[in-house]
């Protein structure tokens, strides 16, 4: 199933590369499990999204171990995706962007033709196939409605589709310059939660990780991945429903924003070819 990677250094800009490419489970390493399709969303100094991504795998995707090693911003979000809905293409592939904002998502829902009368004229915003771009499209326009508010407009939309539409998961990494929103829904598929001060001390995969030991040594930050990606204790499992904000000043807000479960939940492995894990 695909695997979310988001991170925020706050006001520090910084390089990803131990979490892409050199810790113990990285997200290049989870590639190899998650072979169709991987990106890396970051932002310029200016503040306007870069997305880096390709209908490969991330361990022979040039562009994501360029991404990895060489480009620098204060929020992060990445992907590996393993496709059922959508085929294996630029459009389907992670991360997404829309109104200066980046996202990605792990799990799936369907009757998708619902959520699309619902977009209305948002659904100009979609490129592709997937259910997340859809679900996107969603967040967007339910935090225009509510005067940009990211954290109501992803409750809004999260509640409409666990109401109206069979789930599997909407785990989820959305951001802007600087922060970063996560939810977890419901809770069939992981998402954890690492507050990392900044420290050395890293344990590698590869002699890769002099490209961001410097980095991780004088910043503070904040993650959110799928899987633990090392074997430090701080990590969390979010919980079913929990919304985190992720603050400029690394400061987080927590809520369970969506208490009550799916109407109609799909069991992980019962198989729907609108699922997009």
């Amino acid at each position: 199933m695909c695997r979310l990677f988001g991170l925020n250094s706050g006001h520090t800009r910084i390089r990803a590369t131990f979490w892409l490419l050199d810790a113990p489970d990285s997200l290049e390493a989870q590639s190899r499990r998650n072979v169709d399709g991987s990106g890396v969303g970051y932002f310029d100094p200016a503040g306007v999204p870069v997305i880096d991504k390709e209908p490969e795998p991330a361990f022979r995707d040039p562009d994501f171990l360029h991404a990895a090693k060489e480009c620098e911003s204060e929020t992060f979000v990445a992907h590996v995706r393993l496709a059922s809905t959508g085929g294996r293409t630029m459009a389907n592939t992670h991360p997404f962007t829309m109104r200066g904002r980046v996202f990605a998502h792990n799990g799936g829902f369907g009757e998708l033709a619902k959520l699309e009368e619902r977009l209305g004229g948002y659904r100009g915003l979609v490129k592709g196939d997937t259910d997340s771009e859809r679900f996107f499209a969603l967040i967007t326009k339910e935090t225009d409605a509510r005067g940009g508010d990211v954290t109501a407009g992803i409750t809004a939309a999260a509640t409409w589709v666990g109401a109206n539409l069979p789930v599997a998961a909407l785990n989820i990494i959305l951001a802007m310059p600087g922060e970063f929103w996560a939810l977890r829904y419901p809770d069939q598929h992981a998402l954890h939660v690492l507050e990392r001060p900044a420290k050395a001390g890293l344990t590698a995969r590869s002699s890769m990780s002099s490209y961001q030991s410097d980095d991780l040594a004088t910043a503070d930050s904040v993650l959110v991945a799928s899987e633990r990606l090392d074997g430090e204790t701080g990590w969390r499992m979010l919980q079913p429903g929990e919304l985190l904000r992720v603050k400029p000043d690394l400061s987080i807000e927590s809520v369970i924003a969506v208490p009550d479960p799916p109407a109609r939940l799909i069991p992980i492995g019962a198989g729907n070819p609108n699922i997009d894990t």
